[in-house]
């Protein structure tokens, strides 16, 4: 009986680039359902967008160590970008006052500035999850997916050989 073959760097990276298509898609789905991103949940799609785009690379022009490491490099940012909307929307840290229901220091402020800041005031809020799926938020997911999507790529860059 023969094995079947292991899959090539190639291979790999291809998978973990679909991976993150998939995310993506993902994400536009449920924005298209009426789940609004905030601000960190569109800074998690960059890595991604990245990653479909080095693996769309990969898929033309074949493996190239150096896109295999931006690959890594990309699922790494998309995880940690991720694991700090998860510390915001657990209050374990601070988020950006644009997106964390913060107007600032108010005890100084005119009438006229705090009608500005409250008009100013995205609606979209970074520390409250807007769906749980099995406890955990779509960020937590991103994150989870997200390094298993860095896996891959490592795995892409170790078949590649040295």
């Amino acid at each position: 009986m023969t094995r079947a073959p292991r899959p090539d760097a190639r291979s790999w990276a291809i998978l973990a680039a679909a991976g993150s298509a998939a995310l993506l898609a993902g994400a536009f789905f449920f924005q298209a359902r009426g789940y609004a991103p905030c601000e960190l949940c569109l800074l998690q799609r960059w890595p991604h967008a990245a990653a479909v785009a080095i693996g769309l690379g990969m898929a033309v022009a074949g493996f190239r160590r150096i896109l295999g490491l931006l690959g890594l490099l990309a699922a790494i940012l998309a995880t940690a970008f991720a694991i700090y909307h998860v510390g915001v929307e657990q209050a374990w840290w601070a988020g950006p006052t644009a997106c964390s229901g913060g107007l600032g220091d108010l005890s100084a402020v005119s009438t006229d500035e705090l009608l500005a800041r409250i008009r100013g005031a995205q609606v979209i809020r970074c520390d409250q999850p807007s769906w749980i799926l099995l406890g955990l938020s779509m960020a937590a997911w991103n994150a989870i997916l997200s390094a298993v999507l860095g896996v891959a790529w490592a795995l892409s860059l170790r078949r590649s050989g040295r």
